[in-house]
């Protein structure tokens, strides 16, 4: 939940290191920022070189304003260091990936079964005319199969662009034409509370719009038939779509048979690795580019500082691979580093609340990486879930997605960690593809709803309306011990850093309006943060047009185009108001078309027609039908308006209003609703 300038200012609270953990810790000295500041190439540069290239670099960085290229000349494989090298240096039995399904069906492939199946599904995507290059949609639930076939991609230079399979067909469409995608990837359905997530029906439905791209279709059978699935569990009846000859291809006919050699395709360090979409401000997803050198060096060393890695850890990360938590933390940052990575397919609450700590007891699972949005939950649930099982193997947890609030914090903190665990915050984007602010834990005193500080090699700032920066004066007020108030203003990140996105996909554009037009120069992240007395960045959330529900970035005006592609609604507004549980939840205020006629099951439809055209993450959890809604005399929507009147808060300024009294009628309406 967003933070204010009180909780700031009333959180005192600081948790340093145990002796115990520092001991042990990959990084204890403070030395490793000075370093880091004195030379940002050079202490990149040292983590690239702990990767396998297969020519080294020639040039460190090029920095040509907006666009970024790190260790120039160089080749590298990105599935090669994930998975090739340790092998190659006598890690083959380590376990990889430990699977568990929603059902509970359990897997566990080491390094060289994943290279073994890697290769074979690298080979089928050759044998399906897949070349380096071509761009590949990969739309499927999380199971092992996902993260696999993410590396086979890269194995052989193919782009992967996953799309998060709670995604409608709509949404699916508009990701495969903007990458141009040659070949989708799916299932026929992935469990989620008990339910089949028809995902190989969705794809069809997308297709069926128009993909002109798209020449084959790779089915992996995961659900199975009504009645049994592969593994036995009883299938609930789902549509499944339909099996076009020319097109699909079933993957138990096709991956098993392929030859295990694949040697993979040298890279070059700024070549294309992901495209991952994220919402924009203006409605259309961004496809965020992401490359190859610079990316891997960013989430390998990220994951090795910030979660401590050894070789003996088992390490979740709860995200999906849809996202860019599971892209950078779950694959390319773990893997990279040799890790054990636990993935789970299902729902947190799926047979019981306790599942999620029923996997920690069962997988002895010693990191843990998870979301605010899910820390509210747990709290909600209550402490005697976790208080069942055994959690003692835990030593560190993470939190993502959004802003943290204190309270969540402590209760993950002491309910989760038993008091004993650091807490990493960490704050970063799709855009960043790696974590920018985090405590470490060998060193960093963390406080309750901080992220702390920007990481060794990543620079800062936070400016004002007029774009000065607040922190050097305020560092300085910091360090010689004046006494100094927090201030806030626009998070920025000042210097390049090896795994920034490499600009928006096709729309160079829309790439330096976004990130780089409000503050020229700085890239602006589109977060607000406060800066504490002790130099502390305390994350505010959105600033802009993009609501942040349960983790996700949703666009209002994404939402607010899909209802009035409703025939009922003339307009629309959409904000996001604060939320226990999810952060923020989207409230949508709709005008009807005159010659409509209202119904009463309406609302529900609209809110239905929503999640059909953007996904369920998307529903509004309120719609409001009103006469009109407040607006400047210019025709400009007060979104800030709506949200003191979602939220129960007094009336901001009205004087800039065109007509006062919508306001007013808005506000009797929501508490009418309310009550």
């Amino acid at each position: 939940m967003p933070q204010t300038i009180s909780t700031l200012l009333d959180e005192t609270r600081s948790f340093p290191p145990s002796d115990e953990f520092k001991a042990k810790a990959n990084f204890k000295d403070r030395k490793i920022y000075q370093e880091a500041a004195k030379d940002p190439v050079k202490y990149w540069e040292s983590w690239a070189a702990k990767l396998d290239w297969f020519v080294k670099w020639d040039k460190g960085l090029e920095w040509d304003l907006p666009y970024a290229k790190w260790f120039l000349g160089g080749k590298i494989n990105a599935c090669y260091n994930c998975v090739d090298r340790h092998v190659n240096v006598g890690k083959g039995n380590r376990p990889a990936i430990v699977w568990e399904g929603e059902p509970g069906d359990v897997r566990t492939l080491t390094y060289k079964d994943l290279k073994l199946e890697v290769s074979r599904i690298a080979n089928a995507l050759k044998s399906l005319g897949v070349r380096k290059g071509d761009r590949i949609c990969i739309y499927m639930p999380m199971v092992p199969e996902l993260a696999m076939t993410m590396l086979a991609c890269a194995r052989i230079g193919a782009a992967h662009s996953v799309v998060f399979g709670g995604f409608s067909a709509e949404s699916l469409y508009d990701r495969i034409n903007d990458a141009e995608a040659k070949v989708v990837v799916t299932a026929d359905g992935g469990w989620r509370r008990g339910n089949i997530i028809p995902l190989k029906k969705t794809v069809d439905d997308a297709i069926a719009m128009g993909c002109p791209s798209i020449e084959k279709v790779l089915v992996l059978e995961r659900t199975g038939g009504a009645g049994n699935d592969t593994n036995g569990h009883v299938t609930p009846d789902y549509p499944r779509g339909k099996w076009v000859t020319d097109r699909d291809v079933r993957w138990n006919e096709l991956v098993p048979r392929q030859s295990t050699d694949c040697p993979c395709e040298p890279m070059d360090s700024e070549d294309l690795l992901y495209i991952l979409y994220t919402s924009g401000s203006t409605g259309k997803p961004k496809g965020i580019v992401h490359t190859t050198g610079g990316y891997l060096t960013a989430v390998f060393a990220t994951s090795n500082m910030v979660f401590d890695l050894k070789d003996e850890d088992i390490y979740w990360c709860t995200a999906d691979c849809g996202w860019v938590t599971g892209h950078s933390y779950i694959v390319y940052g773990p893997l990279a580093n040799a890790a054990t990575v636990v993935m789970y397919e299902g729902a947190p609450d799926t047979p019981d609340k306790d599942r999620f700590w029923r996997i920690v007891e069962r997988h002895k699972i010693t990191i843990l990486y998870t979301a605010p949005t899910a820390i509210r939950a747990f709290m909600k649930w209550g402490a005697d879930y976790p208080k069942r099982c055994d959690l003692s193997t835990l030593r560190l947890l993470g939190s993502v997605g959004e802003p943290i609030n204190p309270e969540a914090w402590i209760w993950y903190s002491e309910n989760i960690g038993r008091g004993k665990c650091p807490v990493v915050d960490t704050w970063w984007q799709t855009e960043t593809g790696a974590i920018m602010i985090s405590p470490l834990p060998g060193i960093t005193a963390t406080k309750p709803g901080s992220a702390t500080q920007p990481l060794p090699g990543v620079t800062a700032g936070v400016l004002n309306d007029e774009g000065v920066d607040l922190l050097p004066t305020h560092l300085e007020n910091v360090l010689s011990n004046k006494t100094t108030a927090a201030v806030g203003g626009y998070l920025v990140l000042t210097k390049p850093w090896p795994s920034m996105l490499r600009g928006i996909y096709g729309d160079h554009q829309r790439y330096v309006e976004t990130y780089w037009s409000r503050f020229p120069g700085r890239y602006f992240a589109g977060d607000g943060c406060k800066l504490d007395q002790h130099g502390y960045f305390w994350l505010l959330g959105r600033v802009d047009d993009i609501m942040l529900v349960a983790g996700h970035n949703i666009s209002t005006m994404e939402v607010e185009s899909a209802l009035v592609d409703h025939p009922a609604v003339a307009e629309a507004a959409v904000i996001g108001k604060n939320h226990e549980m999810k952060g923020q939840a989207i409230s949508a205020f709709v005008i009807i078309r005159a010659e409509y006629k209202q119904h009463e099951g309406l609302i529900d439809e609209l809110k239905n027609h929503v999640a059909k055209k953007i996904g369920a993450i998307a529903r509004p959890d309120d719609i409001i039908i009103t006469a009109d809604v407040p607006k400047t005399r210019s025709g400009k929507i007060m979104r800030r308006l709506l949200r003191d009147v979602a939220e129960g808060r007094a009336l901001g300024d009205t004087t800039t209003l065109a007509d006062p009294a919508v306001v007013n009628a808005l506000k009797d309406k929501y508490e009418h609703l309310e009550s």
